[in-house]
């Protein structure tokens, strides 16, 4: 069972007041966009010429900032929604049946495709990927096997494994310590950084995505796959929960928050890659998160809480879990060498968007609503028995015991 401070949410009152925030529901779609735009860009060739390579390098790094914000969306969504009567394994639960099923199903999709195009991958490969644990493996073929995103997916069953630990330090913390909290977080962020560039070897360097061997796969690892780091980004969206309901989160609103967020993304293209790819450029998406929480709280206005876009961000985790499987398929399909007008291409992007948004809604519709609807709703634990009240009796009237 979790903690009694987990069971006690009182220092949550926006919890209470408002569990659902449909904005930051629509805000994931954009996060998956991201995602979406740095692998279609980079795995296939349909934007040719030199407006194919502007957008490579435009959107070189806007999937790991997407991922970046996923991380910390969680660990604000979590604390915030956490619940009196919960359990651990109830806890637990849940979360498994939100992100296994999904995973099993487009891991057999991906192996689908491994298997047609033989690429080399070994058991180990195999194994870890299946048990959501490939991020742990220091090996670029293995934190990136069958499904090349669900790497992330180890990160999360990380943090949904520490939570009911995490989740009772956070809540202890007196409102007067939740910005020093979230200024130390910060400050380990960065201090991984740093380990990464100086105490991590930058040997051998690295070949792809833009990278022309400055850094070393040990290097990227530590700082973008490995665990126990991202999961800094995961407890800074814990704090942020707890600020925001303690209503210290100062008067940022959405569209300077949104604004906020594109300009760390810009900043985050200049940065070194190591900086650019994680945790130091990612938390530029917090003030956003805050921001769009806020404005659920207050019900003021905000384009992520349309119904189209709730929607989109409901199917954002399948749509997020089946893209790259879709892109590297009719990428493979096609051919390496063929090549397309502007036009031609454009229109090929955006059939694989759209090819991506309807397996995306299949698979929310079949795999994730329905198990989620049987097996993810939170069972309150039943509270004991009230004892009976002792008996009243008359002044001088003696009671049997």
């Amino acid at each position: 069972m979790f903690p009694a401070e987990f069971a006690d949410v009182s220092g949550f009152p926006g919890a209470r007041m408002l569990t659902r925030l449909p904005s930051l529901t629509g805000l994931r779609f954009v996060a998956a966009l991201m995602v979406f735009a740095t692998h279609v860009v980079w795995y296939t060739g349909f934007i040719p010429g030199d407006t194919g390579a502007d957008l490579r390098d435009a959107f070189a790094l806007s999937g790991s900032y997407g991922v970046g914000f996923f991380f910390i969306l969680s660990g604000f969504v979590l604390a915030w929604t956490a619940r009196p009567s919960d359990t651990t394994p109830s806890f637990w639960r849940r979360r498994l049946v939100k992100i296994g099923p999904m995973h099993w199903v487009t891991f057999g999709l991906a192996a689908l495709f491994v298997l047609s195009t033989d690429r080399p991958t070994r058991t180990v490969d195999w194994l870890a990927s299946l048990t959501m644990q490939q991020a742990w493996f220091p090996d670029i073929r293995t934190s990136s096997a069958v499904n090349g995103v669900s790497w992330s997916l180890a990160c999360e069953f990380f943090f949904y494994l520490a939570f009911p630990v995490l989740f009772p330090v956070v809540r202890r913390l007196r409102e007067q310590w939740l910005w020093p909290a979230l200024a130390a977080v910060l400050a380990l962020i960065v201090g991984a950084f740093l380990v990464a560039t100086y105490a991590v070897s930058d040997q051998p360097g690295l070949i792809g995505f833009g990278l022309t061997g400055e850094v070393s796969f040990d290097q990227v690892w530590f700082v973008y796959f490995f665990p126990p780091v991202r999961a800094l980004e995961f407890v800074l969206g814990m704090v942020l929960a707890r600020i925001v309901a303690a209503g210290r989160w100062p008067r940022i609103g959405l569209v300077p928050a949104f604004a906020l967020a594109v300009a760390g993304y810009v900043l985050a293209l200049k940065l070194p890659y190591l900086a650019g790819t994680a945790g130091v450029s990612t938390v530029w998406t917090a003030p956003l998160i805050a921001a769009a929480a806020v404005a659920d709280r207050q019900q003021s206005a905000s384009v992520f809480r349309r119904p189209t876009m709730v929607f989109l961000g409901e199917i954002s985790f399948a749509f997020y879990m089946v893209h790259w499987i879709l892109i590297v398929t009719v990428a493979e399909w096609i051919g390496p060498t063929r090549t397309f007008s502007l036009a031609t291409g454009s229109l090929l992007v955006l059939a694989l968007l759209a090819a991506a948004v309807a397996s995306a809604t299949v698979l929310y519709w079949c795999v994730e609503r329905p198990l989620m609807r049987r097996f993810g709703r939170h069972r309150p634990v039943a509270a004991p028995p009230a004892r009976p009240a002792p008996p009243v009796r008359a002044e001088g009237e003696r009671v049997l015991d």
